[in-house]
């Protein structure tokens, strides 16, 4: 445990959700869900309006949009995504050489090696608050959440305290003041079966966790785990920030002589290769929360779809069901020559049984060509007329005679599009073939970082 509040947490609020809200006017204040659109879809973010109505992450589309049906669906622009996350990262950079990131939307930040005059109170939390001003104004007016502390797991906690844009840092001496009236489940592996376990033990707190023998919490959640929560109950933590991890994800993917046709044959090598995914995971200690489904079709053009889970995972089933999820909602009928899929945003703990699903539902991959590399999409050129089977809701497009907007919804050879942009006010909406010459997609040009001082 360090002596200083000098570990920072930052966690971008809905990131996805207040990406898209930025850059449609018309969105903003509004309900908002980004993920599956499909009917087997699985909800990646949902906004603060869309939470009032009791949608979360890692929900599934279907009772997301029985719950919020006026909500905003749209299945997500990770450029925007990553080209915001780049400016957030440079920022943090810029005030330490030790930033880990955890995903596109969070990033511990070592503060002592940040040059501070001191590491007291009054000077970190100056510093934290610098660093969100900052992220608003390179952001475009997105918010995050920041947790300062003497530990990752503590930062990491009081970021979650005061969420929407809010600011927690833990004076050291106080943390198991703070730590022991909370419930159990704050506390990262703590799941639902978790959870159970310990209630049936009596256990609800953590003061109540911090008062069992490491040998009693071994024998009622496992040695690893047991171990662990014995630690964290007590606020002991020393993993140091790391700059680089050796791996950014894990992935799996094979290349087929002959195209695949057969869906149920496609969905049977998804699984198994999130299977294989999850062994790697856990070979090397990690989890992660991004799982993404890489396909290359007949013509080889190159897709990619992702959802992020709330809490990292090296399960197989969760995997399993994210990306056959995720397979559901591509049109594969004209013949697939690659298949792979990939976990992200690694981390070296798991949220436990966040499906509470068997472990049936996936397998060990036996396909011959695997290899790690990153499931990243391969951009399409700037402008280019769009040659996929479907508009997909949220794409940037632009009309030759309206100019830049973005896909409002789509369907039996009709594609709707709201004409507006980040900088203009809320725009028209106007309906064109789905094949109209005139319409395609937008990407931005490519743009060196600005420079975050």
């Amino acid at each position: 445990m360090r002596a200083h509040a000098s570990v920072l947490h930052l966690d971008l609020d809905a990131f996805f959700a207040a990406v898209e809200q930025r850059d449609k006017p018309s969105l903003r204040g509004k309900p908002v869900v980004v993920g599956g659109v499909g009917g087997r879809g699985v909800v990646s973010t949902a906004s603060y309006e869309a939470r009032a109505y009791g949608v979360r992450s890692a929900m599934s589309t279907r009772e997301a949009r029985a719950r919020c049906p006026h909500a905003a669906y749209l299945s997500g622009r990770f450029d925007a995504y990553r080209a915001s996350s780049a400016a957030v990262m440079a920022v943090l950079r810029a005030c330490s050489p030790l930033v880990e990131p955890l995903s596109l939307d969070e990033a511990f930040v070592d503060l002592a090696e940040a040059g501070l005059p001191d590491l007291e109170l009054a000077t970190v939390t100056a510093q934290a608050e610098e660093l969100r001003a900052r992220v608003h104004e390179v952001t475009g007016g997105l918010t995050a959440s920041v947790g300062v502390a003497s530990s990752k797991f503590l930062a990491k906690i009081a970021s979650d305290l005061r969420k929407p844009d809010g600011l927690v840092v833990i004076e050291p001496g106080t943390e198991l003041e703070m730590l022991r009236p909370m419930h159990v489940s704050v506390i990262p592996g703590v799941g639902p079966a978790t959870v159970e376990r310990l209630r049936r033990a009596g256990v609800h707190t953590v003061a109540e966790l911090e008062r069992i023998s490491q040998d009693e919490l071994v024998s009622l959640v496992g040695k690893a785990l047991g171990q662990g929560l014995y630690h964290l109950a007590r606020a002991e933590d020393d993993r140091p920030v790391v700059a680089d991890r050796e791996a950014k994800s894990v992935s799996v993917e094979g290349t087929y002589e002959h195209d695949l046709t057969d869906r149920p044959q496609m969905t049977a090598i998804v699984t198994r290769q999130a299977g294989e995914v999850a062994k790697r995971l856990r070979s090397h200690g990690l989890s992660g929360r991004t799982v993404t489904l890489k396909v290359r079709l007949y013509d080889f053009t190159t897709l990619s779809r992702s959802s992020t889970l709330p809490a990292p995972t090296d399960d197989p089933a969760t995997i399993a069901r994210l990306a056959r999820a995720l397979l559901t909602d591509l049109d594969t009928s004209g013949g697939v020559r690659l298949l792979g899929v990939g976990v992200s945003g690694l981390a070296d703990w798991i949220q436990e049984d966040l499906f509470a699903t068997s472990d049936e539902d996936a397998g060990e991959s036996d396909q011959a060509p695997a290899d790690d590399v990153p499931a990243e999409p391969e951009p399409d050129q700037a402008g280019a007329k769009w040659t996929g089977t479907a508009w997909s809701p949220g794409m940037d497009v632009v009309h030759a005679e309206h100019g830049r907007g973005w896909v409002w919804g789509a369907g039996k050879g009709v594609v709707t599009v709201r004409f507006e942009t980040a900088e203009t006010p809320p725009g028209p909406v106007r309906s064109f073939r789905a094949d109209d010459p005139e319409l395609s997609r937008w990407r931005p040009p490519e743009t060196e970082q600005p420079d975050p001082q």
